[in-house]
C-alpha cells in the first residue's frame, strides 16, 4: 500500500535535527540542535496567555489586534505602509505562513530559488506545491553573496526567491548591497520573494534587519514571514503572519483558513501584549543574546571547532569542524552525543546538491559535510554544563578528544 502515498510524501524524509534528537533523548543529552529556548518566556506574556484562557477565549478566532500591531511595527522598523485590514494574514506560525505563501504563488513546474545553505523546510514546501528549488550557493566562510551567481541562477521559469535574514543556519546578516542585488534581480526578471524574518530583533554587534520589500520596487512582490516565536521565546504558541499586497495576502488567509482555519485563539490574544512590549525589552533580548553568542564562540574555539564567522543574527552559531577530526559532521554529531552528552545539528541538512546548472560545474562542495549548527538560546546553566561535559573529553592540549 505505501505506493499510494503521494510524490511528495516519497520525498519527504526525517531531518537529521529529528533522528539525532531521539538518540540526543535517549542518551540524556543537552539539546543545542533545536531552536528553541530552555528558559521561561516572559511572566507578563505568559500571565496574557493564562487570563485568555480563563476568559475563555477558546474558539475559532481573528485577533485583528494582531494586524493592527503589525502594521505598526513595520511602519517603524521599515517606513512601509501597511494595511492592517487587507495586507495582514494571521497564520499557525512562521511555518504555516510560509507554507501558504508557496501554495498561494507556485505553481506545477516554476522555479524557486533559495540561498544555500537553508533550512529545510523552505525546499520542503516548494516541492509539496510542485516547484522546482534552486540553490544558490553562498560562499564560505563568511557565507557572502556573488551577485553574479543569483543572476546566472535565473531561467524562464523563475517565479521567486525566498531569502531569510537573519540567516539559519550561519547567523548571516545578508548586507545592504546583498539586498540591493537581490531586489536588483527581482524588479528586472518581474520575480517575487518570500521572506523568512522570524529573526528580526535578534541582531548583535549594532548590526540592523533590513527587510527586503523595503527596497524600491519590492513592497509589491514581496511577502514577508514572521511569528512570536522566536523574539518572544513561545515557540510552541503558533501564532505567525504573512505580509503582501491585499491581492496576495487574500490568497494566504485563504489557504490557511482551509487548511487550520484559526491560530490557537488564547495565543493569539496573548499576542497583543507580546506585540505591544516596549522598547527596553527588544533591547535586553539583544543583549541577552550577544552574550550567550559570545559564550558559545569562546566555548566552542577554545576546544577546537574552526569559528570564521562570527553570527550577526539569529541563535545559531555554524561551527567548522576541527582540522583534525577526519570524520563528517554526521559522525562527529553522534560521537559528541555519546562521548560528551551534547546534541547538535550536522550542518549537510541545511546543504543541497540541487544548485544551479552553472555553478554545481563550479562549486567544491567538500565543506557541505565538515559544518555543525549549535543553538544557543538556552539558559546560563544549560551553557555552563555543557562547557563541564565538553571539559571531559579534551586532549592534553585542551582540544576536543572524540573516540
Amino acid at each position: 500500500m505505501e505506493a499510494k502515498l503521494s510524490r511528495a510524501a516519497k520525498k519527504l524524509t526525517s531531518s537529521p535535527i529529528q533522528e539525532l534528537s531521539y538518540l540526543a533523548q535517549r542518551c540524556n543529552a543537552i539539546n543545542l540542535a533545536e531552536g528553541f529556548p530552555d528558559f521561561p518566556a516572559p511572566r507578563h506574556i505568559k500571565n496574557a496567555a493564562v487570563s485568555a484562557i480563563n476568559s475563555d477565549f477558546n474558539q475559532y478566532r481573528h485577533v485583528q489586534g494582531i494586524c493592527d500591531h503589525v502594521s505598526k511595527m513595520v511602519k517603524e522598523m521599515h517606513g512601509l505602509e501597511i494595511d492592517p485590514l487587507t495586507d495582514v494574514a494571521i497564520c499557525c506560525g512562521q511555518s504555516e505562513a510560509f507554507a501558504a505563501a508557496i501554495f498561494a504563488t507556485i505553481d506545477p513546474g516554476e522555479e524557486v530559488i533559495l540561498f544555500d545553505p537553508s533550512y529545510e523546510t523552505y525546499e520542503a514546501c516548494i516541492t509539496m506545491a510542485g516547484g522546482i528549488p534552486v540553490h544558490v550557493a553562498l560562499d564560505p566562510p563568511q557565507w557572502t553573496l556573488d551577485p553574479s551567481k543569483l543572476l546566472s541562477s535565473f531561467t524562464e521559469r523563475t517565479k521567486a526567491i525566498v531569502l531569510n535574514s537573519p540567516h539559519n543556519p550561519t547567523g548571516k546578516v545578508f548586507t545592504k548591497d546583498e539586498l540591493e542585488a537581490i531586489a536588483g534581480a527581482c524588479c528586472s526578471r518581474n520575480c517575487l520573494a518570500i521572506t523568512d524574518e522570524v529573526y528580526e530583533h535578534i541582531t548583535y554587534d549594532n548590526e540592523k534587519h533590513i527587510s527586503l520589500a523595503s527596497f524600491p520596487g519590492m513592497q509589491e512582490r514581496t511577502i514577508i514571514t514572521s511569528s512570536l516565536s522566536k523574539t518572544f521565546s513561545v515557540t510552541g504558541w503558533r501564532v505567525g503572519w504573512a505580509i503582501a499586497p491585499a491581492f496576495l495576502a487574500s490568497a494566504i488567509r485563504n489557504i490557511h483558513t482551509k487548511v487550520t482555519d484559526s491560530a490557537p485563539a488564547p495565543f493569539q490574544e496573548a499576542a497583543l501584549t507580546a506585540l505591544g512590549s516596549p522598547p527596553e525589552y527588544f533591547e535586553s533580548l539583544k543583549r541577552d543574546y550577544q552574550l550567550k553568542r559570545d559564550y558559545i564562540v569562546k566555548l566552542l574555539g577554545g576546544v577546537g571547532f574552526k569559528i570564521q564567522f562570527i553570527p550577526k543574527g539569529s541563535f545559531f552559531l555554524f561551527a567548522e569542524l576541527p582540522d583534525n577530526y577526519p570524520h563528517s559532521d554526521v559522525d562527529f554529531v553522534k560521537k559528541l552525543i555519546l562521548e560528551a552528552g551534547v546534541v547538535a545539528v550536522p550542518g549537510q541538512g541545511f546543504f543541497h546538491t540541487s544548485l544551479s546548472s552553472n555553478e554545481a560545474s563550479n562549486v567544491n562542495i567538500d565543506y557541505q559535510k565538515r559544518y555543525i549548527r549549535f543553538a544557543f538560546c538556552k539558559s546560563d546553566a544549560t551553557l555552563a554544563t555543557v562547557s563541564e561535559r565538553l571539559s571531559k573529553i579534551l586532549d592534553s592540549e585542551g582540544l576536543l578528544a572524540l573516540h
